[in-house]
């Protein structure tokens, strides 16, 4: 047992053996009793902060304790100072790599716990992908130089080069940047959200997918748009989904020879018939104005949906009713018309009144 291997005797080995399996029975034991019980308590929970750390504590604690067996029960040994480098900088590694990971996980988890108490959906769940991911990205790039800082390395000239590389490549890139940057205004501004039919300029549709650098709508004839998240943050967009009521304004025109009885009774019909349609409110209903071939009524009224198809199913069935209710009191509606005076200058006070 005192046999001496590589400036340790038999006997430390065999210690430091007997310590890594009892290291390693205890944290299986941990983890199958009080981690099981854990995971059968946070179930019954409506929270899902406790799951978050419960999983917080499984993906980060437990490797900690596993290497830290390890650690110190190789330490206990006279090891070569490469070995010992060596398991500095293993530690290190771990450390900075669980760490960072957990961090990410947080981010993801709040993130979505923001949304879900405000009611969004999976659609929006799925916006959040491309926000964890620049934002990995990020947290990666700042969890590499703190391990190469920790190495000993001088992390100030790795910057200065970075900086100089990156301001080459963000003049090379600034368009891309540029939809980026708007990316996070459209997920925090929140102007519009997967499903939702929106018109820009002279293109209208459904957003399908809210990407890092370009929005794709789904067009109403079929084909897919795809718009540079710049271009959707610097246009007038009208979003149709958050539509809370349809105002209406339409006219009617009826013939000059309507009798003025019946001209009294039109503002009442047309107001029974956006009355028969359901979700409709009416506003007004008018004689407005004398045109050049009828006489011109303003109606005004409102459709309690954001749904165009029901709109326009009470559009249909307004219209029908003040067709049939203007044939049962034979009120005509008007058509261009125009009428020519004839003069004979054989008979000066002769003329005949042709219309057509």
């Amino acid at each position: 047992m005192e046999t001496v291997i590589f400036g340790n005797t038999l006997q430390a080995y065999l210690i430091v053996l007997a310590v890594i399996l009892a290291g390693i029975l205890i944290i299986r034991l941990f983890k199958r009793a009080i981690l099981t019980w854990l995971r059968r308590v946070v179930d019954k929970t409506a929270s899902t902060f406790d799951d978050f750390l419960l999983q917080g504590i499984s993906s980060t604690l437990l490797p900690l304790l596993y290497f830290g067996v390890f650690y110190f029960a190789l330490k206990s040994l006279i090891l070569p100072a490469w070995l010992n480098r060596a398991l500095e900088i293993a530690g290190m590694f771990l450390w900075t790599f669980l760490i960072t990971r957990l961090i990410i996980f947080a981010i993801h988890y709040f993130l979505r716990n923001h949304l879900q108490r405000r009611g969004q959906g999976d659609a929006s769940f799925q916006q959040i992908r491309g926000i964890t991911l620049i934002l990995s990205g990020l947290i990666w790039i700042i969890a590499i130089l703190f391990f190469i800082s920790n190495l000993g390395y001088n992390v100030a000239t790795l910057l200065t080069g970075l900086g100089i590389g990156g301001i080459a490549i963000a003049l090379a890139t600034q368009n891309i940047i540029a939809d980026l940057f708007n990316y996070f205004v459209l997920f925090f501004d929140r102007p519009f959200e997967v499903g939702d039919f929106v018109v820009v300029e002279d293109k209208s549709g459904t957003v399908e997918s809210i990407g890092i650098k370009t929005t794709r709508i789904r067009a109403l004839t079929g084909e897919q748009l795809v718009f540079s998240n710049t271009d959707l943050t610097n246009s007038r967009l009208h979003n149709f989904k958050r539509l809370q009521r349809r105002r209406i304004v339409f006219s009617i025109g009826v013939t000059y020879d309507t009798p003025k009885d019946k001209l009294t009774k039109i503002p009442q019909i047309i107001r029974d018939a956006i009355a028969s349609q359901p979700e409709t409110l009416f506003d007004r209903a008018h004689f407005a104005s004398y045109g050049d071939f009828s006489l011109i009524f303003e109606v005004v009224y409102f459709v309690l949906s954001d749904n165009f198809n029901k709109y326009m199913d009470i559009n249909q069935g307004i219209n029908l009713y003040i067709y049939e209710a203007f044939q049962n009191e034979n009120i005509e509606f008007a058509y261009p018309t125009q009428s020519l005076i004839v003069r004979n200058p054989a008979v000066p006070n002769e003329s005949d009144d042709i219309s057509r």
